[in-house]
């Protein structure tokens, strides 16, 4: 296993792993993740992964990925909550790991990493997980995020309801300075 910056070289990877989740929810609607109505093109998904790496190389954004066979099979990103210079201390973190790799404890050293990444960029860091979502809280809640809300019935699929846990961990005081991004490859 390797933990590492997001790259060029990764979108592949990434993009498979992404549209895999359309039938993934499917066959399982509490995965906990929240997806378009209809599954984006190679092209939009083209534009998602250029606007990433401009926010990474921006520093308005950190990415980390973790590889295994050398092949990309999770992505953690943290994004500015708002550009506004009153919230852009505020980061959210979003995170995904390959199926075929869940369980395996790749989670945590990606979230540690990418946190780490946003120490001096970010003060807060929040996140949002399915209520069902278990193993996932209880990660969240070991690497110091805690619950400060609930939304009921945030999430319907077919005829459930699931609601979600909103989370946020202290990074520290940013210091508008942040660790170089990776270049292209």
């Amino acid at each position: 296993m390797t933990v590492r910056d997001l790259t060029w070289r990764d979108f592949p990877a990434l993009v498979e792993d992404y549209w895999a989740l359309y039938d993934e929810v499917l066959q399982d609607p509490e995965l906990g993740i929240t997806l378009f109505p209809k599954r984006p093109t190679l092209g939009e998904e083209a534009e998602w992964f250029a606007r990433l790496y401009r926010q990474v190389q921006d520093r308005e954004a950190v990415a980390g990925v973790v590889e295994e066979e050398g092949r990309a099979v999770g992505l953690c990103t943290i994004r500015r909550k708002n550009p506004t210079r009153e919230a852009a201390h505020v980061g959210v973190l979003g995170i995904s790991i390959a199926k075929a790799w869940r369980g395996k404890g790749l989670g945590r050293p990606l979230m540690q990493h990418t946190l780490d990444r946003g120490r001096g960029l970010f003060e807060l860091v929040e996140l949002c997980a399915f209520a069902t979502n278990a193993r996932a809280l209880a990660l969240y809640e070991s690497l110091g995020f805690r619950r400060w809300g609930l939304q009921p019935r945030a999430t319907r699929r077919g005829d459930r309801y699931i609601d979600e846990v909103y989370m946020q961990l202290e990074l520290g005081t940013a210091t508008g300075t942040s660790p170089p991004p990776a270049g292209p490859e």
